[in-house]
């Protein structure tokens, strides 16, 4: 009994030993490598998620939409203000109302004075006749009811025409008020037809305004051959650029 007990106290560390050295490294190693409880949480993440747009990137974008559709608009804005029609029916219509307020809308501000020159002239003398024909009539007047010799009456008439009452002219006043009713008739007549031509040149240039007139357009004279081969002969051409 006492020699089963000694041997059994022999082998038993060899045995333990040699348990402990049969294992091999990696095991040894595997066993020291501690094991995270949230291992077995973690996800990977797939090269398709890593494309979506940060949540940096997604502001940038945006903004730079609203930038580029707020420019477009205010592009928008300027294009309908800079090109804004002409029209020619409005400057007909200032015409019409004021003379020169067509040609001022049509931006052609050296006509104002020649139309209201044209206006003006035919204006005054209907003014100027009509004052005339006033003091011929009443001078006539006078010769006709016989009160030439009235201090009173006689110091109403016009100096130019006393002469003619004096010596009882009837009739080269009446010629002399005749001619003076013509004559406004005239001007009224003149005055009509420089306002229509004041709306006329109003409507004209409205029309004019969206043709091309400037220095582009050209006219050359060059040789050419005619139907004929071998005929010479001279063309006109006009180029519109």
């Amino acid at each position: 009994m006492k020699a089963v007990l000694s041997f059994f106290l022999i082998f038993a560390p060899w045995f333990a030993f040699s348990q402990t050295t049969d294992s091999s490294p990696e095991d040894r190693i595997a066993d020291t490598i501690p094991v995270s409880p949230f291992a077995a949480d973690t996800i990977p993440v797939s090269s398709s998620d890593s494309a979506a747009p940060t949540a940096a990137e997604a502001p940038v974008r945006d903004s730079v939409s609203v930038d580029s559709s707020a420019q477009e608009k205010e592009g928008m804005v300027k294009d309908s203000v800079v090109k804004k029609n002409h029209s020619p029916r409005q400057a007909t219509l200032r015409s019409l109302i004021v003379p020169g307020w067509g040609q001022v809308y049509n931006k052609k501000y050296w006509k104002v004075p020649i139309v209201y020159g044209a206006i003006g002239v035919p204006v005054y003398l209907f003014f100027d006749n009509r004052q005339w024909y006033n003091r011929t009539r009443y001078a006539l007047s006078i010769v006709a009811n016989g009160r030439a010799g009235n201090a009173d009456s006689m110091a109403a008439v016009h100096p130019q025409l006393k002469a003619l009452v004096n010596q009882g002219l009837q009739g080269s006043l009446i010629s002399y008020r005749n001619e003076f009713r013509k004559s406004m008739d005239y001007s009224i007549l003149f005055t009509l037809a420089m306002w229509g031509l004041n709306v006329v040149d109003a409507t004209v240039d409205g029309h004019l305004k969206a043709f091309d007139v400037s220095d582009d357009l050209s006219l050359e004279i060059k040789p050419s051959s005619l139907a004929g081969p071998g005929v010479p002969g001279l063309a006109l051409v006009i180029n519109f650029k």
